[in-house]
């Protein structure tokens, strides 16, 4: 398990987690560790807090993302992502169950605030077949007992995702199902203390599987070659996954979104990736770079790119404060050229914790009335990214940076350096 200041205690923990490693770089570079029991703590009280604010009884759960921000436990997530065999439920008073693939606790035991670990939630088709109406029935029939048992009078249920069947199920058994997504990105969007110590450590091993990646990346390498050092060495310091893989060479790298693959880079090209990395303590590392690969200098076109990217960046971070309302976000800071625009990224901007989460905030061609009409708060972690290519360009730039909104303004998390030689003065 780990001690109270998170920090390893022995090898043989049942939760997943940082390795010696990366505990050994984080203490040389002064990062701090978080407590794990006051960051679960945390975010069951925000939890909690957000169902009473919405006189909702209790919230039942299915995405493993909001299962681990509710319980901090994970099993088998990708798989996990479309086979939804768990389920977390929390009541308002911050009761909380979590059903498994077992019962027997194995893998939530080390975290207390899980009062009750069961089995059989799982109704999706590959598990159930054509038993799959009963299966949601009787786990419809199992929740309902939880809610009079832990929700007093209130009949009324967050659900995040569901099955169809499982809908159609709770339906049937009374409860008043209220839309559990809009509830959860909203809890998840104000990071504790604790969590923005847990996102400066993955942020921090993030950056130096990064500088791995830079080390190794030359011509004659293929993309794959290259963006298997990432996950590697994410591995190695104990992240968890990578959810893209976007990394293109040359050519590829305009449009931007196409994913990597066995294209041989060749000498003097622009290597362009994001990381969308899941890295240590279940924390996203979501940090944009481009490099110049080769023997040469960056050519005229290529600093022109860069520099544009580099500035969107600054400037846009710049217009970073609390308070700030996310409709003035899309319509400040550095607007995009006109050459740029065709080829704009999807969003200007968007929030991050366990993922890419809530808010986004896009361009002004791509906005929306009444969607995002709301204000960064203290706690909010937010993505600050552009990709700057021409329509028939021959390469194309993606900068992304990570950045806390603090009480009195902005801290950047990320600190891995830009191509000094790339920015025109």
């Amino acid at each position: 398990m780990y001690k109270a200041d998170g920090s390893l205690d022995d090898n043989d923990r049942v939760e997943i987690g940082p390795t010696k490693l990366a505990f050994d770089e984080w203490s040389a570079a002064k990062v701090e560790v978080p407590n794990l029991s006051a960051m679960r703590e945390f975010r069951l009280h925000r939890l909690a807090k957000e169902l009473s604010a919405r006189d909702c009884g209790g919230i039942l759960l299915f995405d493993p993302l909001n299962i681990r921000y509710a319980s901090d436990t994970t099993n088998m997530q990708l798989w996990n992502t479309h086979n939804y065999f768990r389920a977390c439920f929390v009541s308002a008073d911050g009761y909380m169950i979590i059903w498994d693939y077992k019962s027997d606790g194995m893998l939530t035991s080390y975290n207390p605030l899980i009062k009750e670990t069961r089995d059989k939630a799982a109704f999706f088709y590959f598990c159930s077949g054509d038993k799959t109406e009963s299966d949601a029935e009787r786990f419809a029939a199992e929740v309902n007992d939880v809610v009079i048992k832990h929700c007093g009078s209130k009949r009324s249920l967050a659900v995040d995702k569901v099955m169809i069947h499982g809908l159609r199920a709770l339906e049937a058994q009374g409860l008043k199902i209220l839309d559990g997504e809009e509830l959860m990105e909203k809890t998840r969007s104000i990071k504790g203390d604790e969590e923005v110590r847990a996102m400066r450590c993955a942020i921090h091993s993030c950056e130096v599987a990064m500088s791995e990646m830079q080390k190794y990346a030359a011509p004659g390498m293929s993309e794959n070659d290259v963006w298997a050092i990432l996950h590697a060495e994410n591995i190695r310091r104990g992240g968890e996954w990578i959810e893209t893989r976007l990394l293109s060479s040359g050519p590829r790298t305009n449009p931007w979104f196409q994913e990597c693959g066995p294209r041989i880079i060749q000498n003097n090209e622009l290597l362009a990736f994001d990381t969308d990395l899941i890295g240590c303590y279940g924390m996203c590392a979501d940090i944009s770079r481009t490099w110049f690969i080769g023997d040469g200098e960056p050519d005229a076109d290529q600093c022109a790119l860069y520099t544009e990217a580099y500035d969107q960046i600054c400037e846009n971070i710049e217009s970073l404060a609390p308070g700030k309302s996310m409709t003035a976000l899309t319509y400040g800071g550095r607007q995009l050229n006109d050459d740029h625009v065709p080829l704009r990224y999807s969003v200007k901007m968007h929030g991050v914790g366990l993922c890419d989460e809530w808010p986004s905030i896009y361009y002004p061609e791509d906005y929306r009335e009444g969607a995002y009409e709301y204000c960064l708060e203290p706690g909010m972690v937010i993505c600050v990214e552009t990709y700057i290519g021409k329509l028939k360009g021959e390469q194309g730039v993606k900068l992304e940076d990570q950045v806390l909104i603090t009480e009195t303004g902005c801290e950047n998390l990320t600190h891995y350096p830009f191509e000094e030689r790339m920015i025109l003065k």
